[in-house]
């Protein structure tokens, strides 16, 4: 009869309520599990988790029985998949061993699924049929299947339908509206489900979402009776912020987990009763063992004895305080080495305030208590250590002044050599050209190469005054300036100096004061900081020369480094690649440079500097990366009346000539050029002349004849001499080069090799040695 009985049927034995006996309808309603030999909490978590667990540990420990009918049993045979809800009438009844105390208990019910779902229909057919039928929260329709084009009973019509209908679907005006009308590319769906109710009459209960309004729905439908009314009664209701709050908590639950599992501290859980439950992989890594070695108390096996105790304690006031959980401990690793840590628990609460579990975490701190105790050792003999600190810091800063003091000589012995050497080379040629000339009884030209040295003399006293201006030491001839007048003088000169690819500006305040300055000086300035501006603007740009009027208050003046009043502002700006702030920081540093080699001496912002603040004043930078350059000259106010000043126009450029066998000579220096042509021409050759790499350059792509390249290294306008025998070597692969030079000849060479056909010379060299390597180099045709 056990066995054969309709209703299902279990004998459950013990406080752990182990499963003796099972007649085959208790096994088809917990989803044909095998539950005997297993407890409750084993054969059906899905139970535990819906409280029938608690009831029949209430009726085992009460000795009453416990009776209910239509509860609901949301049926998961495995653990995460599909749910089967059902309902049951079922009685818990306790039994009784021959001393009187319960030994188990006898569980007997029936599935009253379908006498509830159809209870639970039948009430909701009568109420619609009341005049509270649009009172109703929950979206209630009735639909009335009709022949199609798609074919019997494919499609149907809404013909009833409540106010809390659109509420939930979000779709008005329902009643009357076709299905394939309404959402077309849904129907099929939709007619198949409700179909399906139609045919068979079985009532069923889904989840789906509704994409045209993109609601997710939960739905009940029942057939309509009879059959041959072809309707469906459906009732519904929005579920859409209860399926967000659903997919929230997962990600809320993934995100914790992956966190948990992703920090490098242990991370833990326990149950409001202390009993902890859950541990991330650091703790079995560190520990050496499973998380269900280390559940429930088994966790205070790794816990140092020494602090067992203490650690127990402090965990038992949380648990009965509620408050968070904070002690050190040690705790042994998978090798047997203890060490120190910081474990710390918060509650979790629900919104009643009450504990659900507690979340901890464990924090080594062993290298924080070894630091703790080093740093007590250094205390006592802290005056000791700062002692030699300090006496290693001072000489490792005077180590690195001495450094940087040999670095500002290399650079300078590297600029000014080079300048000096060009000099020197003019100053011997002419000399030895003014010599011959006297030899040959042409005593009419040798004044010509006289007066050559002597402007490569006064061109290297010049440089002296350079390196006079950045150590502030160099005489200077201040005079009452009206800058506005001395910079419109230098416009046409700065044009030309710019070239067409860069717009110039100039932005002249109204009523400019006069300032007491050397307007030479301050001419070099101008035309410096215009050339430092271009060379920031290789593809072209604008150049905006602006004066201004200051008053310097205490704090602009502080900023400034200058005394408080009145001054006047020159400012060159440029919309260039702009520097970042360490090269802003050495910009004035004498001998730095970010030039080519060969471009500088690195001289030019450090003579700026040294002039302007020799002149009572002070020189800023300006500048980012990307937007540009901004350096403004801040100079006193003068009272005085203004001195007349003007400015000397530049050297027109000498034609080109082209004839027989040709060489190119390529120099920044027109006193070099100068003296090499000469040489050429007294030997029979046709010279031409470029004072740049790109002006070479351009010769060197045209079809004029060239027999040689005669260049020097460093050359202005971006490109050296040796990159530009290096591109004339593409379309002139036979072309002989012969580089002279005020650097060392590794400079030439750099990391790699001369090229075969290529030479070089370094300056000052005897014009009879130029003639014979020109000679040797050009074969007679």
């Amino acid at each position: 009869m056990f066995e054969q009985a309709p209703t299902f049927m279990a004998l459950l034995s013990g406080p752990e309520h182990r499963f003796e006996l099972a007649n085959p309808s208790y096994k088809k309603i917990v989803g044909g599990r095998d539950v005997l030999g297993k407890t409750v909490a084993e054969a059906l978590p899905d139970a535990v988790e819906q409280g029938f667990l608690k009831l029949l540990d209430e009726v085992y420990q009460s000795g009453k029985p416990f009776r209910a009918d239509g509860f609901k049993y949301a049926v998961q045979p495995v653990p995460g998949g599909p749910i089967n809800e059902c309902y049951v009438d079922f009685v818990y009844q306790p039994l009784r061993g021959r001393d009187g105390q319960i030994t188990g208990i006898f569980v007997e019910g029936a599935d009253v699924t379908d006498r509830t779902i159809g209870t639970e229909l039948l009430r909701e057919s009568e109420a619609r049929y009341r005049m509270l039928f649009d009172a109703i929260d929950q979206g209630f329709c009735i639909i009335e299947f009709l022949d199609g084009p798609h074919g019997p009973a494919s499609d149907y019509v809404h013909i009833e339908a409540n106010e809390a209908y659109a509420r939930h679907a979000g779709i008005p005006n329902v009643v009357g509206q076709k299905l394939r009308e309404m959402v077309p590319a849904e129907a099929d769906d939709w007619v198949a489900r409700y179909g399906e109710v139609l045919r068979t009459g079985q009532q069923i209960r889904f989840e789906q979402m509704l994409i045209a309004t993109g609601r997710h729905l939960e739905l009940a439908a029942v057939r309509v009776e009879p059959p041959s009314r072809r309707q469906v009664a459906v009732l519904f209701q929005d579920v859409t912020a209860r399926k967000q709050a659903e997919k929230a908590l997962r990600d809320s639950e993934e995100q914790f987990r992956v966190f948990a599992q992703t920090v490098p501290n242990h991370v833990w859980a326990a149950r409001p009763d202390g009993l902890l439950y859950w541990f991330n992989n650091r703790v079995s890594e560190y520990a050496g063992a499973s998380s269900t070695d280390l559940e429930g108390v088994e966790w205070t096996k790794i816990v140092h004895p020494d602090d067992l105790k203490k650690a127990a304690a402090a965990w038992e006031r949380a648990l009965t305080t509620g408050a968070v959980y904070e002690t050190e401990f040690r705790i042994r690793r998978h090798d047997g080495v203890y060490r120190w840590f910081l474990v710390r628990a918060e509650p979790v609460r629900d919104e009643d305030g009450t504990i659900v579990n507690w979340i901890g975490t464990n924090t080594d701190i062993e290298h924080s208590r070894a630091q703790a105790a080093e740093l007590a050792n250094l205390n006592a003999t802290l005056e000791q250590q700062v002692q030699q600190r300090t006496g290693e810091l001072m000489a490792a800063e005077e180590a690195l002044r001495q450094s940087q003091k040999m670095e500002a000589v290399g650079q300078l012995t590297g600029g000014i050599a080079h300048d000096f050497n060009n000099l020197l080379a003019g100053i011997t040629g002419s000399l030895e050209l003014a010599e011959r000339r006297i030899a040959q009884g042409r005593f009419d030209e040798a004044g010509r190469y006289l007066g050559a040295a002597q402007g490569a003399a006064k061109r290297a006293t010049a440089l002296t005054h350079r390196l006079l201006a950045f150590s502030r030491r160099q005489t200077l001839d201040p005079k009452a300036t009206d800058v506005n007048r001395l910079v419109v003088g230098m416009d046409d000169m700065i044009r030309r100096t710019m070239g067409p690819q860069i717009a110039v500006e100039v932005v002249a305040a109204a009523g400019l004061w006069a300032t007491l300055v050397d307007p030479n000086q301050l001419e070099n300035a101008l035309l410096n900081l215009c050339i430092n501006a271009r060379d920031a603007m290789p593809d072209g740009g604008k150049l905006t020369i602006e004066t201004a009027n200051r008053w310097m208050d205490e704090r602009a003046a502080r900023e400034r480094e200058i005394p408080p009043g009145q001054y006047i502002s020159m400012c060159v700006s440029d919309n260039g690649a702009g520097m970042p702030p360490e090269v802003v920081a050495k910009a004035f540093d004498p001998f730095f440079t970010t030039k080519p080699i060969g471009q500088g001496t690195g001289l030019g912002l450090s003579m700026i500097y040294g002039f302007t603040r020799q002149s009572g004043g002070q020189t800023r930078i300006y500048s980012e990366v990307g937007q540009g350059t901004m350096v403004c000259l801040y100079l006193p106010r003068h009272l005085g009346d203004v001195v007349e000043h003007g400015v000397q126009a530049e050297p027109s450029a000498p034609a080109l000539e082209a004839a027989g066998q040709t060489v190119l000579v390529v120099d920044d220096e027109p006193l070099i050029r100068l003296l090499v042509v000469e040489v050429l021409e007294e030997l029979g050759f046709t010279a031409i002349e470029a004072g740049d790499g790109p002006s070479g350059l351009k010769i060197l792509q045209s079809d004029a004849r060239l027999d040689l390249l005669i260049t020097d290294v460093g050359l202005p306008g971006g490109m050296n001499g040796r990159q530009m025998a290096d591109a004339a070597r593409e379309t002139r692969p036979d072309l002989k080069v012969l580089f002279i030079t005020g650097y060392a000849e590794n400079a030439v060479v750099g990391h790699g090799h001369l090229e075969h056909g290529m030479h070089v010379m370094t300056k000052p060299f005897a014009l009879e040695q130029l003639t014979e390597r020109i000679k040797a180099l050009i074969e007679p045709s």
